[in-house]
């Protein structure tokens, strides 16, 4: 059985249908179509319901996924063991959040490209939270507090913030002194998220509330400097703004805890020798700069 026909046939099934397979795999949708039907001929079964609005798996094409995945990634493992020492070869896709990624992680993605020039390095950029399994990504880089996932995730680096508003906010609504006082502010957020809080040694969450939300940590600040209410952001996000003026620190005696950097992963498959370079390669950076993510609060 052909192994391009089988992780052909895994791209589909994980992308929902043959187009983005196809963008995935870096190749034409006749060609995925034609492995699909390669694959279909010899099992002698239907894995696929094709329709216009795309590909879901019959009964038996949702049972042999599974097989198939993990034939797959035992191949890729039997690849890796035999390769030359170090060399690393094929496709690594990665996931990494807009608001830092191209400006601290790129950087590492680069040099990890060009000391393998035989590995295709695809990298997507976004603050909106990538499902890993169903868009088909071999890991991700996130930052912050990771929630509660079946996802296999390796600190590779620290991550400081603060709590901040404009000046004009503060002259307007006052300054929180407490989490009790925080609740009445407006808080400028991504989502519904809870934001902790450090009492000491102690951790308090609260649920703020807020009219202004944005998948970006960008636009956050931005709002933050425009008045807008309360924002929980990374230093290396607001260190400009601050130095400026445009935003000062709020709740200095209730600091959010430490976040960190994370390279995530699906879980139940074998980690491939292209993630774990990449961490390894991550983590340097981290520690060779003791100040990549932002100073810690003082």
């Amino acid at each position: 059985m052909d192994i391009e026909e089988l992780q052909t046939f895994v791209e589909v099934a994980d992308a929902g249908g043959v187009s983005p397979a196809a963008l995935r795999l870096g190749v034409s949708k006749s060609i995925v179509s034609r492995r699909l039907a390669r694959l279909e001929a010899e099992l002698g079964i239907q894995l696929l319901a094709r329709s216009t609005r795309g590909a879901a798996l019959t009964e038996a094409g949702t049972t042999f996924r599974d097989y198939a995945a993990r034939a797959c990634a035992e191949i890729d493992a039997a690849k890796e063991t035999i390769l030359p020492a170090g060399d690393l070869r094929g496709r690594l896709r990665i996931a990494a959040p807009l608001s830092f990624g191209p400006t601290h992680f790129a950087p590492v993605l680069a040099e990890l490209a060009r000391r393998h020039p035989q590995l295709h390095v695809h990298t997507s950029y976004s603050d909106r939270f990538v499902d890993l399994i169903a868009e088909g990504f071999d890991c991700a880089i996130r930052v912050g507090t990771l929630p509660d996932s079946s996802l296999i995730a390796r600190r590779v680096g620290p991550l400081f913030g603060k709590f901040v508003a404009s000046p004009d906010y503060i002259r307007t609504h006052g300054s929180p002194e407490t989490p009790e006082e925080l609740l009445a502010h407006q808080a400028l957020m991504q989502g519904t998220e809870a934001w902790q809080l450090l009492d000491g040694d102690k951790v308090i969450t609260v649920r703020p509330q807020g009219r202004f939300k944005a998948d970006s940590g960008v636009a956050l600040a931005v709002a933050a400097a425009a008045g807008l209410g309360i924002a929980a952001l990374p230093n290396y996000l607001i260190d400009e703004y601050l130095a400026s003026g445009a935003l000062v620190p709020v709740m200095t005696r209730y600091p959010p805890p430490p976040a960190g950097i994370y390279v995530t992963r699906p879980p139940g498959q074998h980690q491939t020798r292209k993630v774990r370079v990449l961490t390894e390669l991550l983590v340097a950076c981290f520690e060779q700069n003791s100040n990549p993510a932002g100073t810690p609060p003082v």
